[in-house]
This record gives C-alpha cells, sequence and structure tokens, in this order.
C-alpha cells in the first residue's frame, strides 16, 4: 500500500506493523489455491472420511507440520559456531513458513464447513481471528454487535463486507503485538544453547498451533455432518 506525502514523522511502530500485516496478506494470497488441495490430502488415507473426520486430520497435520518446523529452526539456530544474526535470519524465514502453515490450516477448515472465502476480507477476519484465539472471538462478536458461539460460521459467512473491514481494522493491531510477541519469545528460544533451542521452538510452535486449533473448534463449532458439495 502507498500512501502520499508525509506531513510529518512517521511512528517507528506504523512501518512495522504494515509489515507484519503485508505478511498477512502474502499467506493468504499463496495458501488461498491450495486449501482444497490440502483437504483432499486429509482425505487420502480414507476417501469416505467425514467432515468431522478430515477437521481432526486437518488439526494433527498442522501441529505436526508448525511443531516439526520449529524445532528444525531452533536446533539449527542454537548449533555451535552459528552466530546469532545467523539464527535471527534463520528465524525470520520460519517465521513465513509458520504463517502460511497457520492460514492454510485456518482456510481449510473454513472451507470443510462451508464458509464462503470468496472475498479476501473474509480470509482475514477467518485466520486473524483464529490465531488471535479469545480475545479474537470477543472482538468479532463485539464489532459485529452479535452474540453466540461459533462465530466463523454466523459472523463471517453472513455478516456485509463493509462490516468484516471494520472488524479486521480492529483486529489488525492486536494481529500485529500479538503475532510479533509470539515470534520474539521463539526468537529468542533459537538462540539458546545447541538443543535447548531446538526443544524452545518446537514446543513454542507446539503451543501456538494448539491454540489456534482450540480457537477454529470455538469459531466454528461441530463440523457438518456431511459435504456441502
Amino acid at each position: 500500500m502507498t500512501t502520499g506525502a508525509s506531513d510529518g514523522p512517521v511512528p517507528e511502530e506504523a512501518p512495522r506493523g504494515q509489515r507484519v500485516l503485508d505478511l498477512l496478506d502474502k499467506a493468504i494470497d499463496l495458501q488461498s489455491p491450495l486449501v482444497r488441495r490440502n483437504i483432499a490430502r486429509a482425505r487420502q488415507r480414507n476417501p469416505e472420511a467425514t467432515p468431522a473426520e478430515v477437521v481432526r486430520s486437518l488439526e494433527r497435520m498442522y501441529v505436526s507440520a508448525l511443531t516439526g518446523s520449529g524445532a528444525a529452526v531452533g536446533g539449527a539456530a542454537a548449533a555451535p559456531g552459528v552466530g546469532t544474526g545467523v539464527a535471527l535470519a534463520l528465524s525470520a524465514g520460519e517465521t513465513l513458513s509458520s504463517l502460511e502453515l497457520s492460514v492454510l490450516y485456518a482456510l481449510s477448515v473454513a472451507e470443510v464447513h462451508g464458509v464462503p472465502l470468496a472475498e479476501v476480507e473474509r480470509r482475514r477476519t477467518i485466520v486473524m481471528g483464529i490465531m488471535l484465539g479469545g480475545s479474537g472471538n470477543s472482538t468479532i462478536t463485539k464489532v459485529a454487535g452479535t452474540t453466540g458461539k461459533h462465530w466463523g460460521r454466523q459472523i463471517v459467512a453472513k455478516v456485509p463486507v463493509e462490516t468484516l473491514r471494520q472488524i479486521n481494522k480492529v483486529l489488525g493491531p492486536h494481529f500485529i503485538t500479538k503475532y510479533g510477541t509470539k515470534q520474539g519469545i521463539i526468537v529468542l528460544g533459537r538462540v539458546a544453547p545447541f538443543g535447548i533451542g531446538a526443544v524452545i521452538g518446537g514446543g513454542a510452535n507446539a503451543a501456538l498451533a494448539s491454540l489456534a486449533v482450540r480457537a477454529g473448534r470455538r469459531a466454528f463449532g461441530p463440523p457438518p455432518a456431511s459435504w456441502h458439495d
């Protein structure tokens, strides 16, 4: 996004926050076309699997992939002879990978539940709401002016796009703060002594994945009894 001439000093936080949101949009653009393929992969072992079984498979795939990603980079970054600069560079590269995995998981679960994904604003709401967990849930229902469970179905699938834009404007700063903070904790783990870095890196990513899985269950509720297609 480009802006006009600046009328004054630009706060340091603004460009950093925008970079986080740009990474989010990039991840959404990259992963959206892969959603159906990801669901098909979850159904490989059992093509007759119910939506509930596929959601559980998507959850396991996501937790496993994110945990493995964190452990691999944590171990490499903490290896003897790897300087702090290299460790931070490795972690920065893995941040996008973690974000892409989270986006793919959130959008795949939404697809199984039959939530429309055509507009990018709906995708942003789904991803940020799930990654923010409980705070995302309360923010979305408050801004939308509704109450009840399972905002992923009841709100994101039905509210006008303009309302979603308002929701996303509120979610954005929370996403920047929370996601940046968690990644900072993970980076610290990856510059720990060899072996410990892998444990912290994998453990931190596993915790992030578990939070996202629980948030996804709250967002969408029980999976449909049969396939919507």
